[in-house]
């Protein structure tokens, strides 16, 4: 009998028009984006559904793609689909946590938009940075940027895949650095912010105050934190996890290869687009991946496994 988990995306997979078609097709799914709308004061169908300027801003973007992953969720279990752990990266963890049961939905929607919030805000604009760092292993990596002050691995995605973060000139000058070490290319990233560094831990601290005020629940499945691929099943370390995350490298790739090793054979990505999948082929191309993103993919899910 297969071992599956649910995996939901982090931040730059969302896309104009997601989770639509799961608004239309089942009550379930559209129940949470009226819900969370109502919670947040925000239209989250014309944030989702419709081309707009501020799907892709990071305070708009968390919420709204974790609202998406729990409406997909709840037609996935409808559907007869169940998971037997989860995982999530970054901001997906937010959604892992809560199909794992451990806190509740609109819970979990309205702490990822005040992340979103003071993620975006306490580094002023234009003063940090990430970089993709490609084809170079993480050892050589984490060799080459030891001495740049300012700088460190924000996440380790899969094999060949290594993104950095810190100060905006600290990450350059590593750029230059790992390329002179032989790293195949380096990405300076769009995003607002140098997520998962040091610079965030303000953000951390305050989250955590946020989360104070949230009531978890017991797990009925246990999940994969970010914070050093750690399985959890107690959930009163939750919150400070959540809190170190911000500021914590996202160890996607380890958390892949635990689950592995637990034997997890079936895994179903929840969310728009296939990023983790992508991921997963890197790390280990015999195991099962699975996507929803669309209605029609819950047939083909239910079929597969």
């Amino acid at each position: 009998m297969s071992k599956v988990a649910f995996l939901y995306p982090g931040q730059g997979a969302q896309m104009s028009g997601m989770g639509k078609d799961f608004y239309e097709n089942s009550s379930l799914a559209k129940d949470i984006y009226d819900k969370a709308s109502e919670a947040l004061g925000l239209d989250m169908r014309t944030l989702c559904f419709e081309e707009n300027d501020k799907l892709d801003l990071t305070e708009y973007t968390q919420a709204a793609l974790v609202t998406t992953c729990l409406a997909m969720t709840r037609a996935a279990k409808e559907a007869g689909l169940d998971a037997d752990i989860t995982a999530g990266l970054s901001l997906g963890e937010y959604a892992a946590i809560a199909a794992a049961g451990g806190m509740k939905e609109l819970d979990a929607i309205r702490l990822v938009r005040k992340r979103g919030i003071l993620m975006q805000n306490t580094v002023p604009a234009g003063e940090g940075a990430m970089c993709a760092v490609m084809a170079m292993d993480a050892e050589k990596i984490e060799q080459v940027i030891k001495d740049i002050e300012g700088v460190s691995v924000a996440n380790y995605n899969c094999p060949g895949q290594i993104v950095i973060t810190g100060w905006k000139m600290a990450v350059e000058k590593a750029a230059e650095a790992l390329k002179e070490a032989g790293a195949k290319r380096t990405i300076m990233l769009n995003v607002s912010g140098p997520f998962h560094s040091p610079m965030l831990i303000p953000a951390g601290e305050e989250l955590l105050l946020e989360l104070g005020q949230v009531e978890m629940s017991p797990l009925t499945v246990p999940y994969i934190t970010n914070v050093g691929a750690k399985k959890v099943t107690d959930i009163s370390e939750t919150k400070q996890l959540l809190a170190k995350q911000v500021s914590s490298p996202v160890c996607w790739m380890q958390s892949m290869e635990y689950l592995i090793k637990e034997g997890v054979d079936t895994f179903i990505e929840i969310g728009p687009g296939r990023t983790l999948a992508g991921f997963m082929k890197k790390i280990d191309r015999d195991v099962k991946v699975i996507n929803i993103g669309t209605w029609e993919d819950i047939d083909k899910a239910v079929s597969a496994c």
